[in-house]
């Protein structure tokens, strides 16, 4: 009889940070019920793979992974395939039918269920005795000692023509706010300091639920919380940014000076196609304001170009709006015709090597206007969170108010002092590489 103080579990969680919550909870769930979790895959007996089926790349990626631990599965000590998330989600038939070597496919919509499945396939069992379904409060951060991320809602009801998210995650649904502060709440006394409020719009928080937006309010909260010292929030849509959430950014010095505002195109034609709630002067006027309200903010975007009509105007519009709007941090999608979105039905559907040339153009005016934006951080003091060093450990690698990890740059330190990481420290920036800083410490 397979028991389950034996198996180890290992985990690969592909897609957003939303998604890597979702991977933490079942982390959560699996050691709730006593298995082993492994970091090194090639030691696991069950490989558990979280997919992302947002746009074609994304998907390819989880297809490519199924199939290497499908392999592995042949090969390796692993027994048991489990495949969760979007992907699943979307093409669960297909999946099953295409890759017969995973053991158990777990769609979004049965992750209420997502422990019986498991003990049926591991154990021919369906009852349990603890707990069954994902918990935000038992999950087990994967993101370091300091930093970790707080999903305050889960869905979107934005119905963007381009975007599958509705139609995989459901309709926009806030959690309470005292579940989230207690959660807030819990993961300060465990140690972290640097709190990442995600959604898929944070800026939509509470107005199911309460009918008003209450996201600037939830950080106002966030920031009572005595051990907490960084608190972000990221994908706030332009349409619903107030100037009592710009006020709350300005004044609360816990909140860092970051705005993540994925406005997608400037041309009101594209902006209309994809039914987007903002238009040309509104992206820019808000704009505008915050940088005039906060003069050391940093501003981040994500653009689309080769949405289905995007005329050569239309994309020149969008160039030269990067230009003049000055982004401190930019990524740019090309276009993914997803089946069953309103987009895909689109007439006037863009080559592919015209989104090829326009992403490349976008990008390369992007590079330059981060490098000229980094130089002039040369001389400045930072507060600086090390993570980690270099493999030869000749650099501490950290981020500042500047930067949320995987996205953004990093800081490199020469290691002159041991023992700093996972430490705050000032640093002065020497040099600029790329899309990171090099700084010494003060």
């Amino acid at each position: 009889m397979k028991g389950l103080e034996i198996l180890k579990v290992g985990f690969i969680s592909l897609g957003c940070s939303k998604n890597l919550v979702d991977t933490e909870m079942t982390i959560g769930l699996f050691k709730e019920h006593k298995y082993t979790i492994v970091n090194n895959i090639n030691e696991a007996e069950i490989v558990v793979v979280n997919t992302c089926g947002f746009i074609e790349s994304a998907k390819e990626e989880a297809i490519n992974t199924i199939l290497e631990m499908a392999e592995y599965k042949e090969k390796g000590t692993c027994k048991y395939l489990i495949v969760m998330g979007c992907l699943v989600e979307r093409y669960e038939k297909e999946l099953k039918k295409a890759i017969p070597e995973v053991d158990l496919f777990i769609p979004i919509k049965d992750y209420d269920k997502m422990w019986e499945k498991i003990e049926k396939l591991v154990n021919n069992n369906t009852q349990t005795l603890s707990t069954n379904t994902l918990d935000y409060l038992h999950r087990v951060i994967t993101t370091g000692s300091k930093t970790t991320y707080l999903k305050i809602a889960e869905g979107c009801s934005n119905r963007c023509t381009y975007c599958a998210i509705p139609y995989i995650r459901g309709a926009y649904i806030s959690r309470p706010f005292e579940d989230v502060i207690e959660e807030a709440n819990k993961l300060a006394k465990e140690g972290y300091e640097e709190i990442i409020v995600i959604a898929q719009d944070t800026t939509k928080y509470g107005i199911d639920l309460y009918g008003k937006p209450r996201l600037a309010e939830l950080l106002s909260e966030l920031s009572k919380i005595q051990r907490i010292k960084w608190i972000r929030f990221l994908y706030a849509y332009p349409e619903s940014i107030t100037d009592e959430l710009i006020e709350i950014v300005k004044n609360n010095d816990k909140i860092c000076n970051y705005f993540d505002i994925p406005i997608q195109h400037i041309s009101n034609q594209i902006l209309k196609r994809m039914n987007r709630k903002s238009n040309k002067a509104q992206i820019e006027s808000l704009i505008k304001k915050i940088k005039a309200e906060i003069p050391d903010v940093i501003l981040r975007t994500s653009l689309i170009v080769g949405f289905p009509g995007e005329t050569e105007k239309d994309f020149e519009e969008l160039y030269n709006f990067v230009g003049k709007a000055n982004f401190d941090k930019l990524g740019v999608f090309k276009y993914s015709k997803e089946e069953g979105t309103p987009a895909a039905k689109l007439p006037n559907q863009i080559h592919y090597k015209t989104k090829n040339k326009r992403h490349n153009e976008i990008m390369n005016l992007a590079r330059k206007i981060s490098r000229e934006k980094l130089t002039e951080k040369i001389g400045k003091e930072y507060e600086v969170l090390i993570e980690t060093k270099t493999f030869d450990g000749k650099y501490y690698v950290g981020r500042t108010y500047m930067d949320i990890p995987e996205e953004d740059g990093l800081v490199y330190i020469p290691n002159t002092k041991s023992n700093l990481e996972n430490k705050w420290v000032k640093a002065k920036i020497i040099d600029v590489r790329d899309y990171d800083l090099v700084g010494e410490l003060v």
